[in-house]
């Protein structure tokens, strides 16, 4: 097979991330597979466009929505728009990885907590339907009315931000969006609240804010800091506002089985892009449905052997 050739690794930081997507655009690449729009975003300022790419992720969704929109010549299959990734990658792993991840790195129970889930899109569905499994006592904000409607019909409470902030033990952004925790929410928590963030990009929690605002920082364990704030309040953030079912030490993402899936979306459709590239509109797009079809007979097969 043809060499391979790995740049990065779990450590970098920002910067040597960046560098190595700013590596991997120079080398103009004629079929891409994203997970956030990043190394996308280079390859259309540069010019050097591919046959085609596929996006992982709601975040990088957004970009392709917001800042890109219009300005992709190429087709974009966003994975994260098929059903099945919505369904059984977003709600169940993600939900289930979650949950599992914030009782690895800290070690108590969930069990009559406050856990409020900010965002309930397929990811805040399944962070809200797991804590709940695990016995949390769970409150979702959401200020889009469909689906905060669809979060009480679900039997969950549907609150504002700023009525759980004296009240939540545990906080989970899941919206894809920036700053949807300010420093001014985390100044109104109540004392050792716990922070977490299960999006893409570690800017959910205004992590910068709160560094601003903090008298000192002091770990907590091996993925957790302590900030202590004014009145002798203090919060406490997991993996430092980084994807926590990832970032935390030990933590494995989503199980095996739901990765596949996942990867059986993005293989067939980069072997569509790569094999029939003027059958998909440039810009982005759904995964084709006849790969959504074949990806979920497949997997209920596999699970009913």
């Amino acid at each position: 097979g043809e060499d391979i050739e790995v740049l990065g690794e779990r450590a970098d930081d920002d910067a040597a991330i960046h560098t190595n997507l700013d590596r991997l655009a120079a080398l103009t690449p004629e079929v891409v597979l994203d997970n956030g729009a990043e190394l996308i975003e280079r390859l259309v300022a540069s010019g050097d466009h591919p046959r085609g790419a596929t996006e992982e992720t709601t975040s990088g969704a957004f970009t392709l929505r917001g800042p890109l929109a219009g300005k992709v010549p190429f087709p974009v299959v966003v994975i994260n728009d098929s059903p099945l990734k919505a369904i059984v990658e977003n709600k169940h792993g993600v939900g289930q990885s979650v949950i599992e991840t914030i009782r690895l790195a800290t070690n108590t129970l969930l069990q009559r907590r406050r856990l409020v889930v900010l965002g309930y899109g397929w990811c805040g569905r399944g962070i809200a339907q797991y804590g709940r499994a695990g016995g949390a006592d769970v409150a979702v904000v959401e200020p889009d009315a469909v689906k905060a409607l669809e979060a009480a019909i679900d039997g969950f409470v549907v609150s504002d931000l700023e009525d759980e902030l004296a009240r939540g033990d545990v906080f989970v952004t899941a919206t894809g969006q920036v700053g949807v925790i300010n420093a001014d929410h985390i100044a109104a928590m109540k004392n050792n609240a716990l922070l977490a963030n299960a999006g893409h990009f570690d800017t959910e929690i205004d992590m910068i804010g709160l560094r601003a605002a903090a008298h000192s920082v002091s770990p907590r364990g091996a993925d957790i800091r302590r900030y202590e704030l004014d009145g002798g309040r203090s919060v406490d953030v997991i993996a430092e506002g980084k994807m926590v079912n990832l970032a935390v030490g030990g933590s494995r993402g989503n199980s095996i089985e739901i990765m596949d899936l996942g990867f059986s979306l993005q293989a067939l459709s980069l072997e569509r892009i790569a094999r029939d590239p003027s059958s998909l509109d440039p810009g982005d797009q759904a995964v084709p449905g006849d790969i959504d079809e074949t990806v979920a007979r497949a997997m209920v097969a596999e699970m009913m052997r």
